[in-house]
């Protein structure tokens, strides 16, 4: 019997002219790749794994696939079944390994995400390998945690393909702002309290922040994306613009996954109730009146932070 070469292998093999820092990057993803894979299901890859029967079509398909905010349980029927039927995973940074357990033996799986000792893979690299895949004949599964749609560039990569007449198609995904409403028993709208709910991303290329005074007159439910790295200036800034400094706050780490934790604080003991807790990305911060109806009997006690606590004593 042929033993499967490894990830690494393969990917030199397959893509000789690549060279420079994307060739490099490659080979970093795919040995991240196969030591996640290794990781998720140690009993499948332990044995030689017979190779996939293949038939592959004049033209290929890209499947911008949403995995959810973590729990293999919230993907949807769609999703499972395209991660189950694609050649080729282009895997996000938060896809966790529940989710790439569910790739079929056989499939080849690209990180393209960060990990440490690697460098974040570009996205023009990114574009490229699905066109490369897709070209070929495969179904590629583009696989990103949460949405596609919600800060995940999905509309970006639909219209790069579209643009060169590659076959696109995306699978919604429950993005982590909603999964955490679900996850603490947290009503993001509710009668009487809030009307509605903006998803907004505190990181921007060019370093623009949401309009803070705006949400703050809209009495919406603020959930906020990438904002861990500088949660004492997105305070200020949110204070400065009208949000009182007594509103409540709730900050998910890991939403959905097994290490989920939160912290619940307010608003101007944010930035020290995270470093408190201990707190990091990947995490949302949910602002707004809603967060003081959460179901707390119903949950794990919040991480507890004396320092906050003697404050407000």
């Amino acid at each position: 019997m042929i033993r499967q070469p490894s990830l690494e292998s393969r990917a030199c093999a397959e893509f000789p002219v690549l060279a420079g820092s994307l060739a490099q990057n490659e080979s970093c993803a795919l040995a991240q790749s196969s030591a996640s894979a290794e990781t998720a299901a140690p009993a499948r890859l332990s044995a030689p794994a017979q190779p996939r029967p293949r038939q592959p079509s004049a033209a290929g398909k890209v499947w911008l696939v949403g995995a959810g905010p973590g729990d293999p349980d919230l993907l949807t029927i769609k999703a499972a079944r395209i991660l189950g039927q694609a050649d080729v995973w282009l895997i996000d940074d938060l896809v966790g390994p529940g989710i790439l357990a569910l790739a079929a033996p056989g499939t080849r799986m690209v990180k393209v995400g960060k990990r440490g000792g690697c460098r974040s893979t570009p996205q023009d690299f990114i574009l490229r390998l699905m066109a490369r895949y897709a070209r070929q004949g495969r179904s590629v599964a583009r696989v990103k945690g949460g949405d596609p749609f919600i800060f995940g560039r999905g509309g970006e990569e639909m219209a790069w393909l579209a643009a060169r007449g590659i076959a696109a198609e995306a699978v919604g995904g429950q993005t982590a702002g909603l999964a955490a409403g679900a996850a603490l028993g947290l009503p993001l709208t509710h009668r009487g309290v809030s009307r509605g709910v903006a998803l907004v991303t505190a990181h921007t290329m060019d370093g623009s922040r949401p309009d803070w005074r705006g949400l703050a007159a809209s009495g919406l439910t603020v959930v906020c994306y990438m904002g861990m790295n500088d949660a004492d200036s997105l305070a200020r800034e949110c204070m400065a613009a009208g949000f009182a400094a007594d509103l409540p706050v709730a900050v998910v780490h890991r939403v959905s996954c097994p290490d989920q934790r939160h912290v619940v604080t307010t608003l101007a003991e944010m930035a020290t109730a995270i470093v408190c807790a201990g707190l990091q990305s990947p995490a949302v911060i949910v602002l707004g009146e809603v967060v003081a109806l959460m179901e707390t009997t119903r949950l794990p006690a919040a991480i507890p932070c004396p320092q906050a606590a003697a404050r407000a004593a």
